[in-house]
């Protein structure tokens, strides 16, 4: 499985139905599940995102499409970052020309 950093921006709708957001997060944990994906953790942070997902997947397509059926919502903006494991980081380097 593909590693997966989400962050996200809620958008003003989200904000201003962040009562909601719980229930949200749930309906995300399910789509992720019913497209063969995981989210493994959710974190409420604060500085310039407002939350990230760490999640894995076992394809970019997986987690192409479960992102843009969550952002379709229009609650929030994503920005999602393929993660590279320690070990997938020295294959890659050892690799190199």
């Amino acid at each position: 499985m593909n590693t997966y950093i989400t962050l996200i921006r809620f958008t003003q709708a989200g904000i201003e139905n962040i009562k909601d957001g719980p229930s949200r997060l749930e309906d995300v944990r399910r789509a992720f599940n019913a497209a063969g994906a995981e989210m493994k953790a959710f974190y409420l942070v604060m500085g310039q995102y407002d939350a990230v997902v760490i999640s894995e997947g076992p394809s970019d397509e997986v987690c192409a499409k479960v992102g843009l059926a969550v952002s379709s919502k229009g609650f929030v903006r994503l920005e999602t970052l393929r993660a590279f494991t320690e070990d997938e980081y020295r294959k890659i380097v050892s690799a190199l020309p």
